[in-house]
């Protein structure tokens, strides 16, 4: 039946662009024993736009989507460029909370980059490991005075708050620095250790999971927004469907973004030699 349709609406058509639309269109369906499926009602938005502007002197433009499967939709994605109209966006939904929220997960993750992955453990990036003491969370700065006693030896002083020192000593030992502290009463001393090909490579793994962190924090916004627009009542599915690929496409912006940042890193972690 769909074929049918086609075929008709095609042999019916003088306007050569329009002809192309119907080809193309009927291409990109998927098929089912050589006959392309679609939804009648797709379709017949199709030959209700051709009807209202055939004949007009206007630009026709007939958008679509494939909706692949598996291996296929592997294929297209990254294919279809969506385009973004924020005050379509913002008929439905916060445009500038929704963006904001995006970009603190990127500039939460410039933070985690310069706190966490120095090729040179910074009496910076020492000051702010977390500590989880008594249930609670706290920078290690919070717990210990802390000087940097030669370029190759950090100083951390518990004096004030001697019962920390095992959750510190577990807490210094997995950040992820690279860092083997030792314990002289309650002092420790951390040495500076030296920028080893394993230290690298252990650096750019961290920094992977990190940009995964982000990622996740920037679907979740991403999907949070999604839902909220699904809610609206009295409003068009063509609307509410098209807003949703902008919003999607704005996450995938953010994303592509925060990718470049760990590419920037990586390369600085493993070329710098």
């Amino acid at each position: 039946m769909c074929a049918q349709l086609m075929s008709q609406v095609y042999r019916s058509l003088r306007n050569s662009n329009l002809r192309n639309v119907v080809s193309l269109f009927s291409r990109t369906l998927p098929q089912n024993n050589g006959e392309p499926k679609c939804s009648y009602s797709i379709f017949h938005r199709c030959i209700l736009n051709y009807s209202e502007n055939y004949g007009k002197n206007v630009n026709t433009i007939v958008s679509f989507r494939s909706y692949a499967k598996g291996k296929d939709r592997k294929k297209e994605k990254g294919k279809s460029k969506v385009e973004i109209n924020e005050n379509q966006i913002g008929e439905l939904v916060n445009v500038n909370d929704l963006k904001s929220q995006m970009e603190k997960a990127i500039i939460q993750l410039e933070d985690d980059f310069v706190k966490h992955l120095s090729l040179r453990s910074t009496t910076g990036a020492i000051e702010s490991i977390p500590v989880t003491y008594d249930g609670k969370e706290h920078t290690l700065q919070e717990l210990a005075q802390i000087i940097r006693k030669n370029p190759k030896t950090i100083v951390v002083n518990f004096s004030s708050f001697p019962q920390v020192i095992p959750d510190a000593l577990k807490a210094i030992s997995k950040s992820g620095m690279n860092l083997n502290p030792q314990q002289d009463g309650t002092t420790l001393f951390i040495p500076i250790p030296k920028v080893t090909k394993e230290h690298r490579e252990q650096l750019s793994k961290n920094a992977k999971q990190l940009f995964v962190k982000s990622k996740d924090n920037i679907r979740v916004v991403q999907q949070k927004y999604i839902k909220q627009l699904k809610r609206k009542d009295k409003v068009s599915e063509d609307l509410i469907r098209s807003v949703e690929q902008q919003i999607i496409a704005i996450g995938d912006h953010f994303i592509t973004e925060a990718e470049n940042l760990l590419n920037r890193k990586q390369n600085e972690l493993l070329g710098d030699k």
